[in-house]
């Protein structure tokens, strides 16, 4: 089975810039498995906020299109998100997520605080 274990988030001012980090375990062929982002905010459903899949197809919520950016390294088994011009409302525990065979991965989640 796969693990994943998620880095990087953390406080950070309106219109700044964070990087999260996916790591996974388990699998050996995560370049083509899909790769994706969430995100909670309290009281809310998780939502999907980016994919990646093949390090080709890129698809993206309308609430981050040009500010973030998701992208893989295949040799450390890692995915990242790069947030850019980050908002208040991008305020949330941000998951990464691995599709296998069928079944969903999760990591533990990370918090990312947008706020002056």
């Amino acid at each position: 089975q796969v693990q994943l274990v998620e880095s990087g988030g953390g406080l950070v001012q309106p219109g700044g810039s964070l990087t999260l980090s996916c790591t996974a375990s388990g699998t050996t062929i995560f370049n083509i498995l899909p790769l994706c982002w969430y995100r909670q905010k309290p009281g809310k459903q998780r939502e999907l906020v980016t994919t990646i899949t093949g390090d080709a197809i890129h698809t993206y919520a309308e609430f981050v299109k040009d500010r973030f950016t998701i992208s893989s390294n295949n040799h450390k088994n890692t995915m990242y998100l790069r947030m850019n011009r980050l908002e208040a409302e991008d305020t949330a525990v941000y998951y990464c997520n691995v599709k296998l065979v069928g079944v969903d991965y999760w990591g533990q989640g990370t918090q990312v605080t947008v706020s002056s």
